[in-house]
């Protein structure tokens, strides 16, 4: 996988509506569901919300589209706070550097090493209207949502770019054994990795590529008991919520609204 940066990224510093304020986000989290075929269990487990046998995979990368880290494995049923914590708990898991976060959608608590979005608030980039005729936020919490989806998008990338390389992905793979579908997903990862490195020549253009379609915030995973249980400390959930307001506000104040 790739290592976390330890500079801010080229995509943060080089525009100003996201610099300085995402100064210390190192990526981007969320996860994907893949086609999995079960046999011989109880498969309802591996049933997700809309009906089919899948893999809940949480990806971490960063903007540059490579992957940060994945965690591969999970039911399609499963919780993905539930996911995260498990991710967090593993001696090799997901990379936590100090004063560094990652931003992630309402499915998952905000605290101060996961920077979530306003709930009740337009978020998603369509809500905004096409490029060209931006509807102009109307408060502060817009201004930070745009932002925030405007950067987290990467990781919708991302999942897009990953499925249209390795189709195989797209639906459920024939004759192998569920153990064998989990180590395929980990060797493409670091196969996409590797050509995002070495591969120079351009042949893959991924911004004519689609996104993955972004999950519908109302549609989110809110199990208030998993949240809570994430939380070491009350005190964090509220310097993370005025860390995000003071940073909403700031930039509502500087004056660029998209």
């Amino acid at each position: 996988m790739a290592s976390p940066p330890t500079d801010p990224p080229d995509k943060v510093k080089s525009e100003s509506r996201f610099w300085p304020y995402f100064k210390d986000c190192i990526g981007a989290i969320d996860v994907t569901h893949i086609p999995c075929m079960v046999y011989n269990i109880d498969q309802t487990p591996y049933r997700n919300r809309h009906g089919f046998l899948s893999q809940n995979i949480l990806a971490a990368c960063t903007f540059d589209l490579k992957f940060i880290y994945v965690l591969a494995g999970w039911e399609g049923s499963a919780n993905d706070a539930r996911v995260l914590k498990d991710a967090m708990s593993r001696p090799y898991g997901l990379p936590l550097p100090q004063i560094k976060f990652y931003l992630v959608d309402c499915g998952y608590p905000n605290r101060l090493q996961f920077l979530a979005p306003y709930r009740g608030q337009r978020y998603h980039l369509s809500e905004f209207g096409p490029a060209n005729n931006r509807q102009r936020p109307r408060n502060s919490k817009e201004v930070f949502n745009h932002r925030h989806a405007s950067l987290r998008n990467y990781v919708e990338r991302i999942f897009g770019v990953f499925k249209s390389r390795f189709t195989i992905f797209m639906s459920q793979p024939p004759g192998f054994p569920y153990a064998t579908q989990i180590k395929m997903f980990v060797a493409c990862v670091g196969l996409h990795n590797f050509l995002r490195l070495e591969n120079t020549n351009n042949d893959f253009n991924i911004y004519d590529l689609p996104l993955e379609a972004p999950r519908n915030v109302a549609d989110a995973d809110d199990d208030s008991d998993e949240e809570d249980e994430l939380q070491t400390q009350q005190t964090q959930r509220a310097a993370a919520g005025a860390w995000k307001n003071s940073m909403a506000e700031a930039m509502w104040d500087d004056g660029s609204r998209l």
